[in-house]
């Protein structure tokens, strides 16, 4: 008669596409945020960053261009070789911009002459032509968009709160000149803090760029660590102490 026992090991569920989703949405959003992690697209996120109206209009900009040459390139993945991939997805994510950019020049035009060369400069976002590579080229149209979307939704957030802190400190005002953008619904969004507040220069210059991305990475870092009790890969040690107790005679 024997004793030994049999055990069965269960295969892993496989992820319902939701919850494939929700993965999506969470390397967007922070896991791999491509502005606090990845360190993608920082030249434009930090030339245009000085105030919210500039940020939001350039994160949306990248947002469509994402969304469309994701979708167009995940349609295409199987109908392209391997040696052209690259130049073809360059042309893709060209042919996208540029109709961003005709686009803000006809409706926006005056945020268009703001933003200028950062615009066409969409076309060379590391963090485009990554996703297109890493991702968009291996999957299908619904995980393509959705990857597209949150991807430049966290791109976008980023710079909108980096332009909000700039703007606040450096002029001390909030969505100022927000119509450019909006239209004439929101001339009265702007926020002013305060009548007799100088601001402070730092904020608004190059520097200020640097120096508060520094803070917003640093923050999500702290966030991250906080939820990982050992993120920062400190040693632990674990000791024991064993007593023992001579037997009496």
């Amino acid at each position: 008669m024997s004793n030994a026992t049999e055990t069965t090991t269960l295969p892993d569920a496989t992820p319902t596409r939701w919850q494939e989703y929700r993965k999506i949405m969470d390397n967007g959003l922070w896991k791999n945020n491509q502005a606090l992690v990845a360190l993608l697209g920082l030249c434009p996120l930090l030339a245009v960053s000085n105030n919210v109206v500039n940020g939001l209009s350039l994160g949306l900009a990248t947002l469509a261009v994402l969304l469309i040459s994701n979708g167009l390139i995940s349609l295409i993945r199987n109908h392209v070789s391997s040696d052209i991939r690259i130049p073809v997805f360059v042309a893709i994510i060209a042919t996208a911009v540029t109709m961003i950019d005709l686009l803000m020049n006809a409706y926006l035009h005056t945020l268009h002459g703001i933003l200028g060369i950062f615009i066409p400069l969409i076309v060379t976002n590391c963090a485009i032509l990554g996703r297109a590579e890493a991702y968009a080229s291996k999957n299908t149209l619904d995980k393509a968009l959705v990857d597209g979307f949150f991807m430049g939704l966290g791109f976008m957030v980023v710079l909108v709160l980096l332009g909000a802190m700039r703007e606040i400190i450096g002029n001390g005002t909030l969505f100022d000149h927000i119509h450019m953008l909006f239209g004439d619904i929101a001339l009265n969004w702007t926020i002013h803090f305060s009548d007799d507040y100088q601001g402070v220069l730092l904020s608004i210059l190059p520097p200020g760029a640097f120096i508060g991305l520094g803070l917003l990475i640093a923050l999500k870092n702290a966030m991250d660590a906080k939820k990982r009790p050992n993120a920062l890969g400190i040693p632990i040690q674990v000791t024991s102490k064993i007593e023992v107790t001579n037997p009496t005679p």
